[in-house]
């Protein structure tokens, strides 16, 4: 269970590796040929983050990226910036 996303539950996606060979027609070419069509993984981009549970916990996860962007976890703050002391 190390290629999935702990939030969403992303994983490994199975696709076509396709190789051509030849020059494109708008370049002036005859056309590009397909010379073989091999399988391969799309793999996730996972990446290893320090979270905050509900209860107040710190948990090490595995998350894609696209649910950091989206804010669906909230990362552990070890150090307020900027903090304002006032005499």
């Amino acid at each position: 269970m190390s290629q999935v996303c702990s939030v969403c539950g992303k994983r490994a996606q199975v696709g076509n590796s396709v190789t051509t060979r030849g020059r494109a027609k708008y370049l002036g070419g005859v056309g590009t040929k397909c010379t073989g069509i091999t399988r391969r993984l799309f793999k996730p981009n996972l990446q290893t983050v320090r979270i905050s549970t509900e209860n107040g916990t710190h948990k090490t996860v595995k998350v894609c990226t696209a649910c950091l962007r989206s804010g669906a976890v909230t990362r552990v703050v070890r150090v307020q910036p900027f903090k304002i002391v006032k005499d």
